[in-house]
Order: C-alpha cells, then structure tokens, then sequence
C-alpha cells in the first residue's frame, strides 16, 4: 500500500513504521527552541540532564524571532539564558539580527525536502512549503528532544485536498489561504496532515507556498504540503540550497483518510474579520470600514514577494494621514532584497515605518499594539482578541493592506 507524503517522511525517520494512528519513535533532523520557550528549553534540560550534553549540538539550534531586540526586561534575560546555554553547549544562535526562525531554516538549507524539525513556534509547521515536517512543541518535549535527538509523534491521518478552477487574477495566495481557512474552519483537518492539490496551488511560487502552508495552524491541521512543483518553485529550492533532499511527493496509490473537493474558480480577495482567522469575508463586504493602521510582514506574508506586490501599490503615493502602516521584512536576507531593489526606498518614501526583520506585529507588543478601538489590518495569521492589541483587527493580503493604507479604509488596489 502506498503512502501519503507525511507518511513518507516519518517512515523514513523512523524505522519504517508509519501506519496512521500508529505511535513512533521518530529521529530529528532539526530541533530548535526561540526566544518564546527557550528559556524554559534550558532550564527543563538543566534540570533533567544536568551537565550532559545535547545529542547532536551541530542539529540544534535556537533563534530569536519574536522580540529582536529585546523589548521587554524579560525577554532580554530569557534570550541571554538561551545564548549562555547555546555557549556551555556548543549550539549556534540565529540572534536577534536574523529574523523568523523557520524562513532562517530555510534559507539556510536545514530544513530540507523529507527533513524532520521540530521547535517552540506553533507556527513551525510552515516547513510543509518545502515538503519537510516542521512541527511545534511544548518546552519539556523540546528538552527532551535536545537530549536525545528523537520525539515521540503519533502519525496523522492524511487528507486530500484537491481545488478546482482558477482564481481570479486579483487572488493572492493570502486569499487562498483564508478561502482554505473559511471551507475548512478549524474541524475538516484538524491533527490531519493536508496534502493540497490543483492548478490554484501548483502554480504559486515559495512565497506563496509559505503563506498558505503558515495558516495550516489556523485550521488547527498538523501540517499541508503542496507536492506538485512549478518552475519558480524549483527556482526559489536551487536558490537556497535545498535540492540535495528529497522531493518529496505521495505514492501513486497512496490511501487517504478523505478527499476533499473545493472549487476556487474566480476567487476574489478576501478579508478574515474579528475575532477569528476563520471569520473570512470577501472584500465586497468589508469594504469601507476605516483603518488606524496596517502591519505587513509575519511569517505569514513576510517575504520579498509580499513586500514588492505592496510597493507596487505604494510607489510614489502616501499613506493616508493619521494611518500607520508597519513594515517588518520576515529576515535579514529579505531585509537585503528589498534594499537592493530598492523596496524599502518605495515603502519608506510612501510613509511606512520599516522595522528590523523578526516576526513583528504578531509578537505582542514590538512595533506597536492598537488601543481600543482602534482598527488594524494586518497580513498576520491570526486576530484574535488581544493578539495586536486592544483594537479589532482584519487580515488581508499585502496589496490590501497597503491600498487600505492608502484610503484610511479597507480598500482593494482597484480603489486607489
């Protein structure tokens, strides 16, 4: 019997054995822990494990994502106890200069097709968009995954998600990402791992695969891989360096636990209102309710391609006044294309507040949280109460939020 693309890749880290269902012992190619969680990362390993060393320190990392610098006493003390754990270790630091920590595991080739990876973001099954099992996980498990180099997993279900059709030129893949949200809400694939198929998918490059896979949390899935390839795809995986895995894909008669058939066909924008990323609206229907301030970035929408799609739309106009617009590149590395397009040139001039790379917005607090009140649109991947502040927020794709900058409104490229 054939196996689905998860089940493939367990299988391989685990002695073969991936029924689903099934419990195994599972190796790690990665294990990480970042400044939410390290902290405690290092104080369960101290406790249990005491001077012993990590299994592999050269597979085990932190990176500091969320507050990059420090913006509070306590993450200041939490990111210099994980440094002086990563020093007594002999682990390496991604420190606060770097950026998100899963676009680092890509960037740098360690999460490569077929990897296991394993870390404290909720967020680290965004590593589906390269075809490697990235998967978040409490302090003591990662701990524990220090000292040994394996985990525990139980082996998901599979399901098939095949969409129909073509989406409307105005689609995004942040559009795709919230359809997926609205059709599949937080129950059809949830603790399943989704393989998604059809021309919608096949076709968006890695950005657009990172998008999409990022809110497979949102549906409160394990993790969706994208298995057929395109050219710019294959383009962005030699551009990184990740070739020299697997490509990994399902076997041909691969069983699945269900499939599911959605048809995108002209698909428009679409905009998630509070309080939830599944209260998804089209654009139509939320068009002219007035804005305090945008936020681009996130692991979600943190990508050169997402920023110049915005600067399309900025390039020589301002930003409305009295509306804030925060820009926060997802790494370092983006932070470099964007200066040598000259992107950041365009954002700044248009009135953006450019912030050094990390996750931004959606970490409580770093460049500014809404009062009450006060309405935010944002390409993050989650609104809820309190997330971004006090204030509703509404998430969108790049180029609505910065037409909606533009306008004092949410507003599509169409109105400005």
């Amino acid at each position: 019997m054939g196996r689905t693309v998860i089940e493939k890749i367990i299988a391989g880290h685990s002695g073969g054995q991936a029924k689903p269902g099934g419990i195994v012992w599972m190796d790690l190619d990665i294990r990480s822990a970042r400044d939410f969680g390290g902290p405690n990362v290092a104080k369960n390993y101290a406790r249990e494990y005491g001077e012993a060393a990590p299994a592999d320190p050269a597979k085990t990392f932190f990176t500091f994502d969320l507050c990059a610098p420090a913006c509070t006493l306590k993450y200041a003390d939490n990111q210099q106890a994980c440094r002086n754990f990563a020093r007594k270790h002999g682990l390496t630091v991604y420190d606060v200069d770097k950026g998100i920590g899963s676009h680092v595991m890509i960037e740098e080739a360690l999460a490569r097709p077929g990897s296991t990876v394993v870390g404290t973001d909720s967020h680290m099954n965004i590593l589906g968009a390269v075809g490697s099992f990235g998967q978040g996980m409490g302090d003591v498990d990662i701990a524990f995954a220090f000292k040994t180099g394996r985990t525990w997993f139980e082996v998901p279900e599979s399901v098939k998600v095949v969409l129909m059709g073509r989406p409307s030129p105005a689609a995004e893949a942040k559009d795709l990402a919230l359809f997926l949200c609205r059709e599949l809400g937080t129950k059809r694939i949830a603790l399943r791992s989704a393989e998604f198929f059809g021309e919608a998918v096949r076709t968006l490059d890695l950005a657009g695969r990172i998008t999409l896979c990022s809110m497979i949390t949102e549906m409160a899935g394990i993790i969706g891989f994208i298995p057929e390839r395109n050219t710019a795809f294959a383009r962005d995986v030699e551009r990184f360096g990740l070739r020299s895995g697997a490509d990994i894909g399902p076997d041909p008669d691969a069983v699945y636990a269900e499939t599911i058939t959605l048809d995108v066909t002209g698909l428009g924008p679409l905009v998630a209102a509070p309080p939830s990323p599944n209260t998804v609206k089209t654009l139509t229907e939320v068009r002219g309710i007035r804005i305090d301030s945008g936020f681009i970035g996130s692991c979600t929408n943190g990508r050169t391609e997402d920023f110049v799609r915005a600067a399309d739309i900025l390039r020589c106009r301002k930003i409305k006044p009295g509306v804030m617009l925060k820009v926060v590149p997802a790494t370092r590395r983006v932070y470099q294309e964007l200066l040598d397009k000259g992107i950041l040139g365009d954002l700044f001039a248009a009135g953006a507040i450019v912030v050094n790379p990390g996750c931004g917005g959606c970490a409580e607090g770093h460049v500014g949280l809404t009062g009450k009140g006060e309405v935010e649109i944002s390409t993050g991947n989650r609104n809820f109460p309190g997330k971004q502040g006090k204030g509703p927020v509404y998430l969108a794709s790049p180029v609505v939020v910065a037409a909606s900058c533009l306008k004092g409104e949410i507003a599509g490229p169409e109105d400005v």
